[in-house]
């Protein structure tokens, strides 16, 4: 298999590259590119780890999956794709999400 080395990764392929939104959807914590404690969803939800952890339990309440750690994106990256600057505040019903929390909180995300 060929071993390519590029001066520029970014001079030779199109990226679509995550949005980085910039606040948590629960609590509205701001979560610049750089936050060690944002979590995400498969579809870029975007909330940080406090409210994961206490709140969601790690079950995302539009897509019932988990989170991971959001990747940070470089300075230089950055130059070239802007973190996102829509702010998506949804605080979630805790009374709409509790059944869905009940039946998954103690599922593993790769089983739900």
């Amino acid at each position: 298999m060929p071993l390519y080395f590029y001066k520029d990764l970014f001079k030779f392929k199109i990226y679509t590259m995550l949005e980085i939104r910039p606040i948590c959807e629960q609590c509205g914590k701001p979560l610049p590119p750089n936050a060690t404690d944002a979590m995400i969803c498969t579809f870029e939800c975007t909330y940080c780890a406090d409210c994961v952890n206490n709140i969601l339990y790690n079950v995302c309440p539009k897509c019932r999956g988990g989170f991971e750690k959001r990747p940070i994106r470089t300075k230089y990256a950055l130059q070239k794709y802007p973190a996102a600057s829509t702010r998506v505040f949804a605080p979630l019903d805790p009374i709409l999400f509790k059944p869905i929390l009940e039946k998954l909180k103690e599922v593993k995300p790769e089983d739900r």
